[in-house]
């Protein structure tokens, strides 16, 4: 039995028993039921049907409330699967398979200049790991960002991380109304930057990232309408490089965007690197 039809039942059967009953009161019980006893078995019938019957009606709807909530929670952890996938695959699958390069270049090694450069090598794979498995702890213990955190936290948090784990200078520069976005909006907006800056980290070998986002036109409409720019100096990438490119981390960002019904571009930046810009909101969002 479907939601709907639990709900009609639930609203309809307590109605069309004391319309039953009064009927069939006056039309062939009046000259032996009086008013008064007819109007005290009235409600005494209303509670027995609805004891028995609708009980039933509302067991049904509890347990497919807890059969979505469980559904819900089975979503919430395959999501998380496929985030732990993603980081996996982009980062530390990716450097251990660089690592075993390296240390076979290692064993192959024919001098000692050579042994040198290639422990070089494996050292700065190490503390690439190192970092991807550090960055990947920390995007599992964090949290959304609370209702009453304004946006720039957010931001400067994320810029923060980047120039302390890797020395990459971050200017932010956001007019975004932190009272126009919606707490989805940032945790989405936030994850998307997030992971764009990620693949700043591991894959542009830039120097310098800037972050630019501001509203667009009337603020009183119900969606304002948006635009975050991330770009790098970076040595960028072609159409096709960035399709293998953190294949997982571009993914993740176009469905994100796509689920909250904004748009997002990826090209050449004008700082040399790679530009990506969401935009968003607006009278069709």
């Amino acid at each position: 039995m479907s939601y709907r039809w639990l709900k009609w039942l639930i609203l309809w059967i307590p109605t069309v028993v004391i319309g039953l009953w009064e009927y069939v009161r006056h039309a062939f019980l009046l000259p032996y039921v009086s008013m008064e006893l007819g109007n005290w078995l009235a409600p005494i019938f209303v509670f027995l049907i609805t004891l028995t019957l609708v009980r039933r009606l509302f067991a049904k709807l509890e347990a497919m409330q807890d059969s979505l909530k469980r559904q819900q929670v089975v979503k919430a952890a395959f999501e998380e699967r496929e985030q732990l996938a993603r980081e996996l695959h982009d980062g530390i699958s990716q450097s251990l398979f660089m690592l075993s390069v390296k240390l076979d270049k290692l064993d192959r090694a024919q001098s000692e200049a050579d042994a040198s450069k290639a422990m070089e090598g494996v050292r700065h794979t190490v503390r690439h790991v190192y970092e991807d498995v550090r960055q990947s702890i920390s995007n599992l213990q964090n949290a959304p960002q609370p209702a009453d955190s304004t946006w720039l936290q957010g931001i400067h948090q994320l810029a923060s991380e980047l120039e302390q784990g890797q020395g990459i200078a971050v200017t932010v520069d956001s007019k975004l109304y932190d009272g126009l976005l919606t707490n989805r909006q940032k945790v989405e907006l936030l994850a998307i930057l997030r992971e764009a800056l990620m693949n700043v980290q591991k894959h542009a070998g830039a120097t310098v990232v800037s972050i630019q986002a501001e509203h667009h036109g009337a603020l009183n409409v119900p969606v304002p309408a948006f635009s975050c720019v991330i770009e790098d100096n970076g040595k960028g990438a072609s159409d096709d490089e960035l399709q293998e490119l953190g294949k997982y981390g571009i993914r993740m960002m176009r469905e994100r965007a796509k689920a909250m019904g904004w748009k997002l571009g990826i090209g050449s930046s004008g700082l040399g690197g790679i530009r990506i810009e969401i935009t968003g909101g607006g009278a069709k969002s």
